[in-house]
């Protein structure tokens, strides 16, 4: 009988932010601790698997490190990694049904550039596995349901452009919590409009709030896009209990979530109610993701649960409209972004690493083309990194790039190195999977 879960866990005992920081080994420590008591890990259903390192073109598939990547992570962030390329094997080779890599540290903020430590995350596990998905499987149609309280930005960065993936995040509204942004207009650039779906909820959202939600919106757009894999980005901080946040959701609200989603892998994101919470709704989410009873998984102290008030369900309500309206007119919008923008489109944007104190500015630029997903090209500027002040000139050839763009952009990026603008010129070939400096 195949297993019908596997687990992958990875505490990161030599990696903290600082020994009291909200983000260390604990969260995972008791949630281990209470499978034990609970038996899981004797579970003919479950299978424990150990994560192995990443290797660094698995990360260069996706990051753009200034200087480089490598120079920027520890080798806890490999594992970390690894831990999601593992849980990903299992289930593409069908050793089990399902997994979900339980590792640290986090990584749905993680931009596509990467110049520290934000939001706890330097490296974007979830994206890095996707990537590796296509590279090693050939897996096109990839859905990202983000079930974090703070906006995946790092996630939504990294696949604004990608039409092939539908990333989804509800969260609690930007205006109240880090990072500031997931709004419903931040849908996707002009040759992905659509497929990046936010759903900003108000502080105090409980279970009935997320249950309507995914009922009447998520489960239905899932449905139409049909992936041929789930992922859940799956952070556990809406909880009632969290420090970091104002939800109202249960573990009963989080396991009867995972249940009705049915993603094929899991990969742990936030949750930072270390006792009170990550036990029971970690458990919880296992039975569901192994179709096992979860109807007894209860937290002990439910004293600060908050009523959800019905303005929450109204938003809701709001939300299933307008995301609705997005999607269902996707294909119209973006036939007539394209045309307005013609061969390239820009954003600029200015982020900020709130761990390190850096603040970056980026002109982003997507060149089109029609024979091809064309190519993109940054210019990025930062001050503060752990190397000083750093300008670069960065451009990205996807899997498909073809020869005259290919030409193009390393026209481009030869000119930008003669003109000694830039610190560093810095090219990234998804089909090496590489980052090189010019």
């Amino acid at each position: 009988m195949i297993p019908n879960l596997g687990l992958v866990f990875f505490p990161a005992f030599d990696w903290m932010l600082s020994p009291t920081h909200p983000e260390r080994q604990e969260r995972l420590l008791y949630t281990r601790d209470q499978l034990v008591e609970e038996g899981i890990f004797d579970l003919p259903q479950i299978r424990e698997y150990r994560p192995r390192m990443a290797d660094i073109k698995d990360l260069e598939r996706v990051h753009i490190g200034v200087p480089s990547i490598a120079k920027l992570i520890t080798p806890a962030h490999l594992v970390s990694a690894g831990g999601c390329l593992t849980a990903a094997d299992a289930v593409m080779k069908g050793e089990v049904k399902r997994a979900f890599a339980l590792v640290r540290p986090p990584g749905h903020h993680a931009m596509r550039v990467v110049q520290g430590i934000r939001g706890f995350c330097t490296i974007n596990i979830e994206a890095i596995m996707v990537e590796y998905l296509r590279a090693k499987y050939g897996v096109k149609k990839i859905a990202i349901v983000d079930t974090d309280v703070h906006h995946g930005d790092g996630s939504q960065d990294i696949f604004y452009h990608d039409p092939n993936t539908l990333y989804i995040s509800f969260h609690q509204d930007g205006r109240t919590l880090y990072p500031g942004t997931g709004f419903p207009n931040e849908a996707g650039s002009p040759a992905a409009w659509g497929m990046n779906l936010n759903l900003p909820l108000l502080p105090g959202t409980g279970d009935d709030g997320i249950h309507r939600l995914f009922d009447g919106l998520i489960r239905p757009i899932l449905d139409e896009f049909q992936p041929e894999i789930i992922i859940n980005s799956a952070g556990q901080d809406n909880h009632f209990s969290d420090p970091l946040a104002s939800m109202s959701v249960t573990a009963q609200g989080y396991a009867s979530l995972a249940d009705k989603l049915k993603a094929d892998i899991a990969v742990l994101e936030g949750g930072y109610s270390v006792e009170a919470a990550l036990p029971y709704v970690n458990t919880g989410i296992i039975l569901a993701m192994a179709g096992l009873d979860y109807s007894q998984v209860v937290e002990p102290d439910q004293s600060s649960l908050r009523p959800q008030g019905i303005n929450c369900n109204n938003r809701v309500d709001q939300l299933i409209d307008e995301v609705g309206q997005i999607w269902s007119n996707k294909e119209k919008t973006r036939t007539q972004a394209l045309n307005q923008c013609g061969h390239q489109w820009q954003r600029n944007k200015s982020i900020y690493y709130d761990e390190e104190g850096i603040r970056e500015t980026q002109k982003e630029t997507a060149h089109y083309c029609n024979n091809c997903s064309g190519y993109l090209t940054i210019e990025t500027t930062a001050t503060n990194t752990r190397f000083g002040n750093q300008k670069a000139c960065i451009v990205i050839l996807d899997s498909d790039t073809c020869e005259h763009c290919r030409k193009n952009a390393m026209d481009y990026a030869a000119k930008e190195k003669k003109s000694n603008k830039w610190d560093y010129v810095l090219i990234q070939d998804k089909v090496k999977s590489t980052v090189e400096k010019l």
